[in-house]
């Protein structure tokens, strides 16, 4: 691998893995919030699914609870997927990228990892929790912000860019896939009067609560939920706004550095675009909506496997079909 081919490949998943714990601490917030007033336990184990974690939760804990779910995804250096063992990949690769980064990103991801070293289970017990949520959540967003005021604008910068938007593609169409058939365990209730206290925490689970009031003011509809986190073209985390950022940064980057690869990548992209050009979520809903998503979550796996050939050094992996 080429000194280029390595630092891309640490632009792209510091992204993914700060995208990641930023996602999982506001999960772990909102769910730890709502199981205190109008959920249950059976919430937690939302969040296994969600990370496809059952058989390694299994592995260490007899019963899914709120304390082995915290236990499991906020400090367990054993678990991959854990915000600590994401904040410590993170570290990581801003450690390959120290000649290419400000001193203030290193120092603020340094810190947070030493931060998050230092906790004991019981710092996050009770009302702790909430506190520790927010602080994560309120160093990654600082993260962000050093990020847009210090990277430079060269290679490393749009591979950044774009694991930040396929990261966030990938937790937008997972927690819509668990969440929206747990609300609605069958199919007769799709698009019924459903508590709206739950589909407020799943537009939380994704920040989208506030924006989602700007497009739709007054209640709660499931398809419309929906329709915001996958079509919307204004929020942020939605499908559709991730897809493009992705086509555009990636064009922009074979053509200002003139680079062979990439071409399998912008056809999958292509392809998720036209998906989402071709459907509205009545069609979505009617036709299969989890269908519909498990199609999405296999192309955006392609997508990384495409980029990593393309660009890290990976070995191609056979499309399955």
């Amino acid at each position: 691998m080429t000194l280029l081919s390595r630092s891309a490949e640490a632009a792209f998943w510091m992204a993914r893995y700060m995208e990641r714990v930023e996602s999982l601490a506001r999960i772990i917030d909102v769910t730890e919030t709502f199981t205190n007033s109008d959920f249950d336990d059976r919430n937690w184990g939302v969040i296994v699914q969600l990370n496809s974690d059952e058989r390694r939760f299994r592995a260490v804990h007899d019963r899914t609870d709120g304390g082995t779910v915290v236990d499991f995804y906020a400090l367990d250096r054993g678990n991959p997927t854990s915000i600590a063992s994401a904040i410590a990949a993170a570290r990581e690769n801003a450690r390959t990228l120290r000649p290419l980064i400000s001193t203030e990103m290193w120092s603020q991801i340094n810190a947070l990892n030493r931060w998050i070293g230092s906790l004991k289970p019981r710092d996050l017990q009770h009302d702790k929790l909430a506190r520790f949520c927010a602080d994560v959540k309120e160093n990654c967003q600082a993260h962000t912000g050093i990020i847009e005021g210090t990277y430079y604008r060269d290679q490393g910068w749009y591979f950044y860019q774009i694991g930040k938007n396929l990261e966030r593609a990938d937790q937008t169409t997972r927690l819509i896939d668990i969440k929206y058939h747990s609300l609605l365990p069958s199919p007769q209730d799709v698009g019924g009067a459903i508590d709206e206290a739950e589909w407020n925490a799943l537009l939380r689970s994704a920040a989208g609560y506030h924006a989602y009031r700007r497009v739709y003011p007054r209640g709660m509809q499931p398809a419309k939920v929906a329709d915001f986190l996958l079509f919307d073209e204004g929020f942020p985390r939605s499908l559709n706004v991730c897809t493009q950022a992705m086509n555009v940064f990636l064009t922009r980057l074979k053509s200002r550095y003139a680079l062979a690869g990439g071409n399998q990548a912008l056809e999958r992209l292509d392809e998720i675009a036209a998906m989402l050009a071709g459907h509205d979520v009545d069609s979505v809903i009617g036709t299969g909506l989890h269908e519909f998503l498990d199609f999405l979550q296999r192309q955006l796996i392609r997508l990384s496997n495409d980029l990593g050939a393309d660009f890290f050094g990976y070995p191609p992996i056979a499309d399955a079909g």
